[in-house]
């Protein structure tokens, strides 16, 4: 039993942060577009219609708002981790320091599921933009060709297209890809903007009666499906490794990425179903048909213009840190070896990169987008719980570890964040837990079978017996 909870050193992880075949190219300002750019996507530009029209009402803002304090509480502990112990790996690389192998391995086998299910969902909706966009100039793909085959299509195109496309970007490098990354973000950002400021003028408030029609069940259902909208700010802390001065760098990013993204999702909903009827958002393209519903087309075409720039950034973001995930647990011999190796020239881990790509692009363009945000929120809320869980057991084993950012209120608040994942937990349905229980049973499968043999923790415990 002790072989299973076996841990890694707070010394070899600090060790392994002076990795040098990973490039420190990301400064404050790229993390928190990195984290906004991952965060402000699919659940402004998608969910938000989605939830208002079936589960919240215009008390999505509540939702939104709940959502975001579970978050919240998480985003301290990552905060922490992140400026203490600054590796690849995010909760993989924590619980494998705080709780043991076995543990860490469910957590990266947890995540990669999250990345894959979140960035494949994001490509999903993506698509409804890029026809939305396309329409707008009297061209429209066909059927057949957005729409998945539960829906009565044969394949959505375009979604698989443009994570191919993103894999590729991010195949030449960190340097360069996050350039392109940071436009994309600024691009989304106006285009919120353009869309708060003109609906503004359009809001009727008779359109917020009544505003809780589900009631606080309503709400609280609605927190747990748009939990998704905010994911990304995790993703940051996948990325310790190629983050200059990351002690400071990482709770800047982590922080004031949720802080605005929230301040954003408040706005855009207040707007959006003051403007409309929340019986009428349930369409995948919510902002542009807001807008059209009151005559100004040009705007919606401009926005749905930077929709589909700006959902790409998201994209990037799940991508990238899928495959710092399936690395660093490659690095560790939890999984294959070939993971790990990066290429020279880019200093990017060239396979996981591809293989993150091409999984995410068949599951964009087969599975549908409800499913896929229920399974990332389940495994989410899982990680952020343990994420909580392992701040309590890093303080009581290092309470003098230098820190770079201190969570206040320990233990109190990594309790409730913990308590808050496992109460949206249970507001997901019975088929998101079956299916959830599926893939932690497999991930069991290849502990057993292939990463408790091939464990970098273990070959150097037998080196040492011998």
């Amino acid at each position: 039993m002790g072989k299973l909870f076996k841990k890694k050193s707070i010394e070899q992880l600090l060790e392994q942060s002076q990795n040098k075949s990973l490039v420190k190219t990301l400064g404050a300002f790229d993390l928190t577009l990195l984290g906004i750019g991952a965060v402000i996507g699919t659940g402004v530009l998608v969910l938000t219609g989605l939830v208002a029209a079936n589960d919240a009402g215009p008390a999505v803002i509540f939702s939104f708002i709940l959502a975001s304090i579970v978050c919240g509480f998480a985003a301290l502990c990552y905060a922490e981790f992140a400026s203490t112990i600054p590796v690849s790996g995010s909760v993989y690389t924590y619980t494998y320091a705080t709780i043991g192998e076995v543990v860490a391995h469910l957590m990266g086998w947890t995540l990669l599921s999250v990345y894959l299910l979140t960035m494949s969902a994001v490509a999903n909706g993506w698509s409804s933009y890029f026809n939305n966009f396309l329409e707008g100039f009297g061209f429209s793909l066909p059927k057949e060709l957005i729409t998945i085959p539960a829906n009565g299509g044969l394949v959505n195109l375009p979604a698989i297209c443009i994570t191919l496309l993103i894999t590729w970007l991010l195949s030449r490098g960190t340097k360069e890809s996050k350039k392109v990354n940071n436009f994309m973000v600024l691009v989304k950002l106006f285009i919120i903007l353009l869309f708060i400021i003109v609906g503004a003028f359009y809001v009727k408030p008779s359109n917020w009666t009544p505003f809780m029609p589900y009631g606080i069940e309503g709400v609280v259902t609605g927190g747990a499906a748009v939990f998704f909208a905010f994911l990304g700010f995790d993703a940051l802390s996948t990325s310790a490794e190629e983050v200059k001065n990351p002690q400071r760098n990482l709770p800047i990013g982590i922080i004031s990425s949720l802080v605005i993204c929230t301040i954003i999702y408040v706005a855009v909903c207040l707007v959006m179903t003051g403007v409309v009827s929340y019986k009428e958002l349930n369409v995948p393209e919510a902002m542009a048909y807001v807008l059209h519903s009151v005559g100004q087309n040009a705007v919606a075409g401009v926005i749905a213009a930077g929709a589909v720039i700006g959902i790409m950034a998201v994209i990037f973001a799940y991508i990238y840190a899928a495959t710092r995930i399936l690395f660093s647990m490659s690095r560790d011999g939890l999984l294959p070896k070939a993971f790990a190796k990066t290429n020279e020239k880019t200093g990017v881990p060239t396979l996981s990169t591809w293989l993150v790509g091409i999984i995410g692009a068949l599951i964009s363009g087969f599975i549908d987008l409800k499913e896929l945000a229920n399974l990332a929120n389940i495994g989410a809320l899982l990680t952020f719980g343990m994420v909580g869980v392992s701040i309590i057991i890093l303080r009581k084993t290092h309470p003098t570890l230098k820190r770079g950012f201190t969570m206040p209120f320990v233990p109190v608040l990594p309790i409730l964040s913990v308590l808050s994942c496992l109460f949206l937990m249970i507001n997901l349905p019975k088929t998101t837990w079956l299916y959830f229980s599926i893939w932690i049973v497999l991930g069991i499968f290849v502990y057993v079978g292939y990463s408790r043999k091939h464990s970098r923790l273990t070959s150097k415990e037998m080196k040492k017996a011998s």
